[in-house]
């Protein structure tokens, strides 16, 4: 798929080049003093040509760059306008010739060369794209499209942790200089996700859409984390932002599709996959991944485990299905999934899940407790923290979580339940009233009859103790 990352390398790397061309508008005394009049004249040419790129007339600009293109065959100036002309009209392939030439002309000029690493990243050929962005970050340590490109290389590569925190170790000094872009802090958003450092990826890409609020990249990670913290409702708003955007994007589409898949709306999702044209790899996948996560035969997921272990989905699937029937089992696929997915916060979730299923539940805690630093909202998480602090008799502890639940979510009667229980245990008698109270108005006579019977047991002797001023004020 393509990615957002690297096509807004390409949108600075035109801000940057205005700026380069202003200063060559005024200079044209860089050229031979005795160059001909086909060269003077292609410099009146491009400059009339920046000028309806600068007003959005791409196609005049365009038709303007092939004319100074023309009367200055050796022009690398015009090369790079033309490829990011192109590249806005929607023809990759034709700026990558662009770039390749504008490079060729001035073989020391990291601009065209970060633009030709992302268009190839874009298309996959990495082998080529590290070559010539590691050459453009040696000769411009500070060059932030280059680094946008890399960042992008290196996440679709799936590089080695080492190799993405030596990245982004270089990301956040670049950041910490004056004006780095919003490209910038959403690709160390990127980086920061995928080594599951959560809350420093919130605040940069929060950093990203202060400076540019409607920056693609920023808007992306933020829809990512909120996708991968289950908190789907906010996903989807910030889906809806992007498509508004970019009406025809496939990533856009694709973020939509995974969406929908993780609210098991599995309708939606392949609609939207069967909509993309040109359907990349990433898009099979996750055809396939909504195949595993809506199978129900144990035995065959298990198969597939087999000749595929590192297959996430899968390993999740079978994760989720087997955490009641066979907890000690579960574990150890909830495990290997979150290893084999390490930014999918829904396989750590998973994972303690399936802990508090075995009863292990002081590891739950210590899983969950981690989980709520990054993700305070994530509701799953918070319910089964509170389910394992429950049980290990940590009432004070579970009173937090379950009066957090029940703020979010006021109409379901078991969280009431629980939350009455633990006052009880903690001789809170007046609270311990007031939530049996409320799970009686919410509970309903079939699924909650075993619970009803309990409460309409232990009210009279709670009256009693309320009665005679027992327990804690």
């Amino acid at each position: 798929m393509r990615s957002l990352y690297s096509k807004f390398a390409l949108d600075f790397n035109s801000m940057l080049f205005f700026a380069v061309v202003l200063m060559f508008s005024f200079a044209p005394s860089s050229f031979a003093q005795d160059e001909d009049d086909g060269q003077a004249e292609a410099i009146k040419i491009f400059n009339r040509a920046q000028d309806a790129h600068e007003k959005g007339d791409l196609a005049g600009a365009l038709k303007l760059y092939d004319e100074a293109v023309k009367l200055a065959p050796e022009f690398p100036e015009v090369e790079y306008q033309r490829g990011n002309a192109l590249l806005s009209l929607g023809k990759p392939g034709e700026a990558e010739k662009a770039f390749r030439r504008a490079v060729e002309l001035r073989e020391d000029w990291t601009l065209p060369m970060a633009s030709l690493g992302s268009i190839l990243v874009n298309t996959n050929r990495y082998a080529e794209a590290e070559k010539i962005l590691m050459k453009a970050v040696e000769l411009d340590d500070k060059n932030f499209p280059a680094f946008v490109a890399l960042t992008d290389l290196r996440l679709k590569s799936k590089a080695s942790p080492a190799v993405l925190k030596e990245l982004l170790a270089k990301l956040r000094i670049l950041t910490s200089k004056a004006n780095p872009t919003a490209s910038l802090w959403a690709s160390r958003s990127a980086l920061e996700r995928a080594l599951g450092d959560w809350a420093a990826a919130k605040t940069s890409f929060n950093r990203a859409l202060a400076i540019e609020p409607k920056n693609k990249a920023a808007l992306t990670e933020r829809a990512e984390i909120s996708l991968s913290e289950g908190d789907y409702a906010n996903a989807t708003e910030t889906a809806k932002t992007l498509a508004q955007l970019s009406p025809n994007s496939n990533d856009v589409k694709f973020l939509q599709a995974r969406i929908f898949a993780s609210e098991e709306k599995i309708g939606e999702a392949l609609k939207i996959l069967d909509s993309i044209t040109n359907p990349s790899a990433d898009v099979t996948a996750l055809k396939n991944s909504i195949s595993a996560n809506g199978a129900v035969n144990v035995a065959e997921l298990e198969k597939k485990a087999e000749s595929e272990p590192k297959n996430s989905a899968v390993l999740g699937r079978l994760c989720n299905l087997l955490r009641t029937e066979n907890p000690p089992k579960a574990l150890d696929f909830c495990r290997r999934a979150s290893e084999a997915e390490p930014g999918n916060l829904n396989h750590a979730v998973g994972f303690g899940a399936a802990l508090v299923q075995a009863k292990q539940y002081e590891n739950a805690v210590t899983i969950f407790k981690r989980i709520k630093e990054i993700a305070p909202d994530n509701y799953t998480a918070r319910a089964n923290l509170a389910t394992a602090l429950f049980q290990l008799k940590r009432f004070p502890e579970a009173v937090t979580e379950y009066q957090w639940l029940t703020e979010k979510q006021p109409d379901l009667p078991i969280t009431y339940y629980f939350l009455a229980i633990a006052h009880d245990n903690l001789g809170e008698y007046f609270d311990a009233m007031a939530n049996y109270q409320q799970f009686l108005k919410l509970a309903d006579a079939t699924s909650n009859k075993l619970e009803i019977e309990k409460v309409n047991l232990r009210l009279p002797s709670l009256q009693k103790q309320i009665k005679a001023k027992k327990g804690k004020k």
